[in-house]
């Protein structure tokens, strides 16, 4: 008796008339909301004009997170009006709506609008940032979306999206049903940790999230009151309508090409004629060549002397020599060095030798291989030698830890370890941003902290044992600057969580 052999011919007909019926449907719905954009197009600034409070406020995220001068691509940009907000050098702005395009090619002739799906980019180059605001409710696979935005982006770029809180979906309706909002129906109501693991999935990395505006109205002072106090609230956080938050792409090593970076140590040194030979003889060479910028404070122990006695000693080493010219502090030696270094990557080594040389390979190796883009040591993992920090002074570290990782909103364990390591390119940006936060920081730690948070860097702490000093007093008053560290938490707190 001979089996029976079934065709599966008539299973792969079904599937395909089943492919095809979700194909068409999926297009039938985006030709709809593609329509009902068309439509609307010409009334979208008067919506925008009604709801100058929720306009403004993301205004405000965007021109916050978006330097003035950059290379900005936006996805969905409607009209163009946030576009041309952020003061982009070269503004891109891609809608499927024609109607939406035509607006704002006619309001700003100097930015550049193009008709396109957002699951369909088709564009060459890279951008410094991307924007996706409000678009992620309205598209039909998300995932898409951001892996179309992944083939614009370079390691820098950042991307910034904002989008609705389901916890406001109610009201959202309401004002739909009543023309009161832009009746365009949401899709999707993502949570923040949704729109994470979107973006995880398609090969990006969240280093900043938030939430934002609890009242989106214009009521003078109750406004303020709500918008900016209490949605600094625990709980309270949690209600504010637009959620938002700045990603980078995940690195990925089997693209780094070249030599391995150059790498130039700053060490400010006053009165340290004890430790200079220790650092000539334990810091490590790193990448295709490593320099040793010092940074003298007007040292009276004999310091220059012991420098350019060990530059004769270890002619194979590099070396720098800066005269700081008075004791200025810290921060102005750090400034000094950074701006004589030569290497692509700039490591800060305090003198003292309380962080041990030998442990700069683990930041080196940190930071190339894009484990963060800002590598922060870490006193307070392991446990310390005995005198190697006084209490006071442990209780201030901890303090201002706690303050800094609420008011980055990423973990910073240790606010005041000296080493701290990033890419030359990377400071230069955040030197620009050095009139931002104010300049009376003593020491330059908050300074680099505060502007690699602004500018998206993804701050990574790596534990080190922090030994006691062998040679020499501390340069630290405790007192006079916690006063000042504990102002530049107030300023911070104004700019970042309160701007």
């Amino acid at each position: 008796m001979k089996s029976e052999i079934r065709s599966p011919q008539p299973e792969i007909q079904d599937q395909a008339s089943e492919n095809a019926l979700y194909l068409r449907r999926r297009r039938e719905r985006n030709q709809q909301l593609r329509a009902f954009f068309d439509r609307w197009a010409p009334r979208r600034d008067v919506y925008r004009r009604r709801h100058r409070a929720y306009y403004d406020e993301i205004a405000r995220l965007y021109t916050f997170w978006i330097p003035p001068g950059a290379r900005v691509l936006e996805v969905g940009c409607g009209t163009g009006d946030l576009l041309a907000q952020v003061r982009p050098a070269l503004g891109v702005g891609i809608d499927w709506s024609l109607s939406m395009v035509r607006i704002a090619r006619a309001k700003y002739p100097h930015l550049h609008f193009a008709v396109a799906d957002a699951a369909a980019l088709n564009l060459r180059g890279t951008f410094d940032y991307v924007i996706l605001s409000d678009l992620l409710g309205y598209v039909e696979d998300v995932q898409a979306v951001l892996d179309q935005v992944g083939s614009v982006c370079a390691p820098h770029t950042r991307v910034v999206l904002n989008f609705y809180n389901a916890l406001w979906e109610p009201a959202i309706w309401l004002g739909e049903k009543l023309r009161w909002k832009f009746p365009a129906s949401i899709r999707n109501w993502l949570s923040l940790q949704d729109v994470e693991n979107l973006l995880y999935l398609t090969g990006f990395e969240v280093v900043a999230r938030g939430r934002r505006l609890l009242l989106p109205l214009r009521i003078p002072l109750l406004s303020w009151i709500l918008n900016r106090w209490a949605l600094l609230l625990p709980g309270v956080r949690r209600l504010g309508l637009i959620q938002w938050c700045v990603a980078r792409p995940v690195p990925r090593e089997d693209l780094r090409l070249g030599p391995p970076p150059s790498v130039s140590v700053i060490i400010p040194v006053r009165n340290e004629a004890g430790n200079i030979e220790e650092v000539f003889r334990r810091v490590p060479e790193m990448g295709t060549w490593t320099e040793l910028v010092f940074v003298d404070g007007a040292s009276t122990d004999g310091t220059v002397e012991a420098i350019e006695a060990c530059r004769a000693r270890y002619p194979e080493r590099r070396v720098q020599l800066i005269h700081q010219g008075a004791p200025l502090g810290k921060a102005d030696a750090v400034r000094k060095g950074f701006a004589a270094a030569q290497g692509d990557i700039l490591m800060i080594l305090d003198g003292d030798l309380t962080v041990p040389p030998e442990d700069l390979p683990k930041f080196y190796e940190a930071l190339v291989r894009g484990r963060g883009e800002f590598i922060n040591g870490s006193r307070l993992v392991y446990p310390m030698e005995k005198g190697a920090m006084r209490f006071f002074n442990l209780l201030g570290n901890k303090f201002f830890s706690m303050a800094f990782t609420w008011l980055l909103q990423q973990p910073i364990k240790d606010t005041l370890c000296g080493t701290k390591v990033l890419y030359r390119r990377d400071y230069e940006r955040i030197r620009a941003l050095r009139g931002y936060f104010g300049d009376f920081d003593p020491f330059g730690d908050f300074e680099l902290l505060f502007g690699a948070a602004k500018l998206g860097l993804r701050i990574v702490d790596l534990p080190i044992r922090y030994q006691e000093r062998t040679y020499g007093t501390t340069k630290i008053r405790r007192w006079r600057h916690g006063w000042l560290l504990l102002r530049m938490c107030l300023v911070a707190l104004r700019k970042l969580r309160l701007g």
